[in-house]
């Protein structure tokens, strides 16, 4: 088992555990293997809420797993419902500390956003999870515990849908938390954890490079986003400081590395911020960038339109015009490029609003149902 937080008398989370490490911890309790393959079962088939709930297992291996592990080490604090339908739950972990978490319908599914850290220490001068600078990572078990909370949530609705997609890019910067969310992807991805297809989930890295580089020998089908959001290192320091200690160069470095040894597509995350980073020659900076890789096939643009942080608020939304003009530029210069669609704005649910924050006017809100709707 990894290293993890714990407060004084609180039981780990079994969702840490890989089933290797399962299997390894009943056999030092004199338990028989094979009761690994039951215990995971009865976490991610059946989703059950407590230990008692094992009901092929015996009493004396129930009662072992209760006293040394924990089903639940988070809590729900507030749910909010989108008008778009997105969901997005704010958990008080343990510890007192707060993250959240965020469900949304596509037309390919249920794909959920997880929290990796409590804070961000990256610094995007748009980006409302840094306004906390980071206390700790999140152990694998709270980020897989995220996933299986909310969908034990859709398991009480009639239509019993499924998440069927992950996107690492909640509050945090996942390469920064490496070995714990190395250790959730392989957890949720596992055949008896939740099934969830490898190429159905996304880690994000602001630009990690030397764990870009280790990403790239995981063996992994998992997808791969780069935030970038500028296209060269004076507009991208003054976004983003972390360009500061990786520049461009070496940022370019290690996606030339990651393409070379995967032969895998790599997502270009890009915010649209007016009057910045949107004007046309700033389009052309990024689409010299790209071309320089000479691997258009394995390069893909995401254009997000900002989302309001009104702590930032130097900071506006690209016109409708600036957005179609920058998205042509890079499309004549044969690059594949997409406007991402917007989810839970109006919760501040979406791309870069996710901050911890507990609600002050709790009276104010108004009650909310756990299905997901188009």
């Amino acid at each position: 088992m990894s290293d993890h937080p714990t407060l004084p008398h609180q039981k780990p989370s079994i969702y840490n555990l890989t089933e290797k490490d399962l299997t390894v911890w009943l056999t030092e309790q004199g338990e028989k293997p094979f009761r690994a393959t039951q215990i995971w079962k009865w976490l991610y088939a059946k989703r059950v809420n407590s230990f008692s709930e094992m009901s092929d297992l015996g009493l004396s291996t129930r009662d072992l797993l209760d006293n040394h592990f924990s089903l639940s080490s988070m809590e729900e604090d507030t749910l909010q419902r989108s008008k778009d339908g997105t969901i997005k739950c704010l958990f008080k972990l343990a510890d007192g500390n707060l993250i959240e978490t965020v469900l949304m319908e596509h037309s390919y599914g249920l794909s959920i956003c997880v929290t990796t850290q409590i804070g961000c220490n990256i610094g995007c001068t748009f980006c409302a999870s840094g306004l906390l600078t980071k206390k700790r990572d999140l152990t694998a078990g709270e980020i897989v515990e995220q996933v299986c909370y909310m969908q034990k949530k859709l398991d009480l609705e009639p239509a019993k849908k499924r998440i069927s997609h992950i996107v690492i890019m909640g509050i945090g910067e996942p390469f920064d938390n490496y070995d714990n969310v190395l250790r959730f992807i392989r957890i949720v991805n596992h055949p008896k954890g939740l099934a969830i297809g490898a190429r159905h989930i996304t880690v994000s890295t602001s630009g990690l490079e030397g764990k870009i580089k280790a990403f790239a020998h995981e063996g992994l089908q998992v997808n791969l986003a780069l935030s970038l959001h500028a296209a060269n290192n004076a507009l991208r320091t003054r976004i983003m400081k972390l360009n500061k200690a990786i520049p461009i160069e070496k940022l370019m470095e290690a996606v030339d590395y990651y393409l070379d040894q995967t032969n895998r597509r790599i997502t270009f995350e890009y915010i649209l911020l007016k009057d910045v980073n949107d004007l046309e020659s700033c389009a052309f900076d990024l689409a010299n960038l790209i071309l320089a890789r000479n691997r258009l096939h394995l390069i893909h643009v995401n254009l997000i339109p900002y989302n309001p942080v009104h702590e930032f608020d130097h900071y506006k939304r690209s016109e409708p015009k600036a957005i179609h003009r920058f998205i042509s530029t890079l499309r004549a210069q044969g690059i594949n490029a997409v406007v991402r669609g917007e989810h839970g704005t109006d919760i501040d649910a979406a791309c870069g609003q996710l901050r911890s924050k507990q609600l002050k006017a709790r009276a104010a809100i108004r009650p909310v149902t756990v299905g997901i709707h188009p």
